[in-house]
């Protein structure tokens, strides 16, 4: 069986098998946005700034283990599935409380 075969989708579209340093930089930098896509529309609050420093540190070292996984896994497509039912929930939600207002 070929590796090729086996790879998620962003990791072959980074092209992992072939370049595998860039790859997994891009892949790393791509779970990242998401999570902190993912992280802001579903459970952020607002928080002083030394605590969200905080959160994103250790997010961003969790995204490194994803990484790894997210070559063989579909991590990074679970996340943006993730981002787009909290996009639209977020667009619900506020056309809601918007009707809700003006009534």
């Amino acid at each position: 069986m070929d590796v090729n075969d086996r790879l998620s989708f962003f990791a072959s579209l980074y092209e992992v098998h072939e370049h595998p340093l860039l790859g997994m930089w891009l892949l790393y930098f791509t779970i990242i946005l998401l999570c902190i896509i993912v992280f802001k529309l579903g459970f952020a609050r607002k928080l002083p700034v030394i605590k969200s420093a905080v959160i994103y540190v250790f997010l961003i070292l969790g995204c490194t283990v994803l990484t790894f996984f997210g070559v063989f896994l579909p991590i990074a497509e679970g996340l943006v599935v993730a981002a787009i039912i909290l996009i639209i929930y977020k667009i619900r939600l506020h056309a809601e409380r918007k009707r809700n207002h003006s009534a």
